[in-house]
């Protein structure tokens, strides 16, 4: 498909188009500190089905550095209307998106926006806050387990990447794929992986799931060092349109490490029989 004009959208947010002209229009949305190119492995099968928007958040991958707003981007807000934007942008009508992680959170923001045109969404390894928030629910982290996170950040860049990446690949995959999340987080502006951290660690929009009207497909990992499978459960108790699948495996990139796995399931739901 052709982007009309390279708008400033299209410039902003790295957005490319492929496959056939006419299909059903599917919206891959990446994850903290990752680009768009961490959907390859799944693309040779989704693009014979769909027409498939690949795009970068402003400040991620080789988006625009230039159109980068420290107000804007310091809520999940301002990556849900970069999702917006896109499909206002490019008129596409009917969407289903796929989000990694954070994703999940920034398109359902953006499904309660837009509700008659995202008409689905499937979660990999979502979780709608990080934070433990007792009586009630454990996100997995205390909160000055997450500011000293950040601070390293600060102290130490390279060695914050080097920490996180095994964490949110798995430890026991491969060097290749952890070195490659290591190498994403490191070639992130600083200032833009900050303000996307911060967005993505510290908010908590448990409130929103009541109000997410799509049907959601929430594909979990068993065993998740980000998001464990209660936090999968409380998420498909609160959307009123929801299934989940637990797939047997390790980390919080399924779309890269068990894709084989999660495409058949992720079809079926999209277009189901």
């Amino acid at each position: 498909m052709g982007l009309r004009n390279m708008s400033s959208v299209v410039l902003s947010n790295n957005v490319k188009v492929i496959g056939p002209k006419g299909a059903p229009t599917l919206m891959l949305a990446h994850g903290f500190g990752c680009d768009q190119n961490m959907w390859r492995f799944m693309l040779p099968t989704l693009e014979k089905h769909y027409q498939v928007v690949l795009f970068d958040y402003v400040g991620s991958g080789k988006s625009l550095l230039t159109k980068f707003s420290k107000e804007k981007y310091s809520a999940l807000e301002g990556y849900a209307q970069d999702i917006q934007d896109i499909i206002n942008e490019l008129k596409f009508t009917d969407v289903t998106i796929i989000g990694h992680s954070v994703s999940s959170t920034i398109a359902s923001i953006a499904s309660i926006a837009m509700p008659n045109i995202i008409k689905k969404i499937i979660m990999v390894c979502p979780s709608p806050c990080f934070l433990n928030c007792p009586p009630d629910y454990k996100g997995g982290f205390e909160r000055n387990d997450l500011e000293e996170l950040i601070g390293l950040m600060d102290k130490n860049y390279i060695g914050w990447a080097n920490y996180l990446a095994p964490l949110v690949m798995g430890t026991s995959q491969s060097q290749e794929l952890i070195g490659e999340l290591s190498g994403s987080f490191c070639s992130t502006d600083p200032v833009v992986a900050k303000s996307f951290a911060n967005a993505t660690f510290f908010s908590d929009y448990r409130h929103i799931l009541q109000d997410i009207k799509c049907p959601v497909l929430i594909l979990q990992s068993s065993s998740d060092a980000l998001a464990n499978v209660s936090v999968g459960e409380y998420m498909a108790s609160r959307i009123p349109q929801s299934q989940m699948v637990v797939i047997k495996a390790e980390g919080h990139c399924l779309h890269m490490t068990d894709y084989d796995y999660i495409l058949p399931i992720a079809l079926k739901f999209i277009e189901p029989s």
